[in-house]
């Protein structure tokens, strides 16, 4: 392929110290946020990732990124970080050969598993720059959205009105800000054949462990019994308060994602449809929300 002037740029200030390219650059699909390439940069296999425009708006530092990545690859979850230009905020890390997991592969106990050991490492890295409160983000998103003129879907003040419900469950001290990755999407979850690796951490930032926990799950269908296994690897008990608390944070990560999808209606070149992507995250928090399940999980999450 032709590069692209922007990333043509890149690779130049890349090469005194990664080498010259040794062959055309490949674009990896998959992104709604950034652009992401595959190339050999001398002996390296390297993912060069050039970030979307406005990606500001949505609460990514890449000064945050680049060292919660590095941390993730020091606790051997994240790939190899080989370079950072910050006047681009252009993250270069080693290609890792694995394959993306399929939701229904992670819903194991073996690799429900390793997914709990891998956030525990993380969790237990050093602090990071910058907070990822969701109760906060959705709040931002909106003024940001209601600013630029997106369309704020119907859901959006039944969303508020969980949100507010659940945030006084959520106090203690499991709830303590941790470093957290925030975006366990099934395409940022890899297996490289001996173990699972997570990559772009682009939201990572200081949060309740229970987000991560919770997103993981809900962004690969995760059943109750499932978050039991999960609760378990991960701190050794699957308490009914805890698997409450999960299951309530479950819609969070759901408000974020919608908001998120708002936001991106505003501002995103990408060709992708974000007002259909908000649609169906509010409508799964709100599915969720409703009925006697709710009313046990608040029930549990309070110790009553």
């Amino acid at each position: 392929m032709t590069a692209p002037a922007e990333l043509e740029a890149v690779l130049e200030a890349l090469a005194p110290r990664l080498g010259a390219p040794a062959g055309p650059p490949e674009a990896l699909g998959g992104g709604i946020t950034n652009r992401n390439f595959r190339v050999t940069l001398g002996t390296d296999d390297v993912v060069i990732r050039l970030p979307g425009n406005d990606t500001e708006l949505l609460g990514i530092d890449r000064d945050a990124e680049h060292r919660a990545s590095v941390a993730a690859a020091d606790a051997g979850v994240g790939p190899e970080v080989l370079a950072y230009l910050e006047a681009e905020r252009c993250l270069v890390t080693r290609f890792i050969r694995g394959r993306p997991l399929r939701p229904e592969e992670l819903r194991t106990p073996q690799l429900l598993g390793e997914a709990a050991r891998a956030l525990r490492a993380v969790h237990a890295g050093p602090p990071l720059p910058v907070a990822f409160d969701p109760w906060a983000i959705v709040e931002a998103h909106h003024r940001l959205a209601v600013e630029r003129g997106a369309r704020i879907p119907a859901a959006h003040a039944d969303a508020v009105a969980l949100a507010g419900r659940i945030r006084p469950l959520l106090q203690g001290p499991e709830h303590t800000p941790v470093p957290c990755h925030d975006d366990l999407l099934t395409a940022n979850l890899l297996h490289d054949g001996r173990r699972l690796r997570i990559v772009d951490w682009e939201y990572a930032g200081m949060n309740d462990r229970f987000f991560d926990l919770a997103n993981l799950s809900v962004n690969n269908g995760l059943e109750p019994e499932d978050d039991g296994l999960l609760l378990r690897a991960y701190f050794g008990a699957a308490t009914p308060r805890r698997l409450a608390r999960l299951r309530l944070m479950r819609l969070m990560s759901d408000f974020r994602e919608a908001m998120w999808g708002v936001v991106q209606s505003a501002i995103s070149e990408l060709d992708f449809d974000f007002g259909a992507y908000a649609d169906e995250h509010f409508a799964r928090m709100l599915a969720a929300g409703s009925g006697p399940a709710f009313e046990a999980w608040a029930e549990q999450a309070e110790g009553r």
